[in-house]
């Protein structure tokens, strides 16, 4: 009974912290997580996790595909671990400077578990997000409608993170609360940054 009631609390907990970080992850209207030091790659510890961002290029050329990946790595000491997270662990809000116009990254919110080896980083790409609603000029409604054929000029901000909890059934989940308590939210967050020409040379 113990292990549903948990399992129970771990998916409304996924639910209701996806469901605001669907639009946002690491909050782009937010002040910087790290804006002097913010450059095309970004690498944080968090207990047993390490988290990556990095963008394959500095700047891209008009037409270019963007090449953004997030990285999970689990450093911990058991030989694997399973987490819980909604559709994907990683998201890659994003915000344009020079328009000031924020991309956001839906997500379907089940529960799903992913075993990560110690040592072996799960990496995710960027797969091209944004979306609108009737209240949005025409000026952003079109911007957002040609990321599908290339990101336009400008300079972008990846307010990237990795969401997720350790699953009550994982080796490891003993440090995460599997007598009853409330299990450990690991939330990672960095930006990294990266520019697209405005012509193609």
């Amino acid at each position: 009974m113990r292990r549903y009631l948990y399992m129970g609390f771990i998916l409304m907990l996924m639910l209701t912290g996806c469901a605001k970080q669907e639009l946002q992850g690491a909050d782009p209207t937010g002040p910087s997580l790290n804006k002097a030091a913010r450059g095309s790659q970004a690498e944080i510890t968090d207990g047993d996790f390490v988290y990556r961002l990095v963008s394959e290029k500095e700047e891209y050329e008009q037409g270019d595909q963007v090449q953004v990946y997030g990285e999970l790595e689990y450093i911990g000491k058991e030989d694997e671990i399973t987490i819980g997270h909604a559709a994907s662990a990683f998201y890659f809000p994003m915000k344009e400077l020079t328009r000031d116009y924020n991309i956001s990254y839906a997500m379907n919110e089940p529960y799903i578990t992913t075993k990560l080896k110690k040592g072996e980083p799960l990496r995710e790409y960027y797969k091209i997000g944004g979306g609108y609603d009737s209240r949005d000029d025409k000026k952003f409604k079109d911007f957002i409608h040609s990321l599908k054929d290339g990101f336009p000029g400008g300079r972008y901000v990846v307010y990237g993170s990795a969401d997720f909890v350790i699953d009550a059934m994982s080796q490891g989940a003993s440090q995460s609360g599997s007598d009853g308590e409330e299990p450990k939210r690991y939330k990672i967050q960095a930006e990294i940054e990266f520019s697209v020409s405005e012509e193609k040379k």
